[in-house]
């Protein structure tokens, strides 16, 4: 399979470090800003469940934790990984934290941002647990708002859609 990276973006993995290309290169990608202090947090068990599901068909979660909603995510990257995986159980790859809006937003959300969700509205993130659905090819195929949830019908099928090729 040719390896692509995610949208030709250098990430740094939470713990540390670039994010292993093999943790994203050839697959489809949900990229989600996640928060651990958030109303939406509980959107982890739905993103794990996702891993699960289709984690050995060519998939995989991305978490980007941001602070920038709220400060909802004001821990440090070990605070981060222990509560995502003892509360969540969580095994998706998880990169530093991340700006998504202003002037100190990513690159990754610089090309993200202008992907228009289902009503054709593109801009800035509204809230945490935005979800992009990023081809194994590099292309932003879906924006899913906030209280999409990750299990949803319409996640679900764009994600089978996407690893069939």
């Amino acid at each position: 399979m040719r390896r692509v990276p995610l949208l030709n973006t250098p990430l740094n993995a939470l713990t540390g470090g670039p994010l292993p290309g093999d943790a994203l290169d050839g697959k489809a990608v949900l990229v989600v800003n996640v928060a651990s202090k958030c109303g939406l947090t509980p959107q982890y068990t739905g993103l794990e469940n996702l891993q699960k599901r289709f984690g050995d068909q060519g998939f995989t979660v991305l978490g980007a934790p941001c602070n920038q909603f709220g400060e909802q995510e004001p821990g440090s990257a070990e605070e981060i990984e222990t509560f995502c995986s003892t509360t969540y159980g969580t095994t998706f790859p998880m990169t530093e934290k991340l700006e998504v809006n202003g002037p100190g937003r990513h690159p990754l959300y610089s090309k993200l941002a202008q992907t228009p969700d289902a009503d054709g509205s593109a801009g800035d993130i509204q809230w945490n647990f935005e979800k992009f659905l990023v081809g194994a090819d590099g292309t932003i195929l879906h924006r899913f708002r906030p209280q999409t949830e990750p299990e949803s019908d319409e996640v679900v099928a764009a994600i089978e859609a996407a690893i069939a090729g």
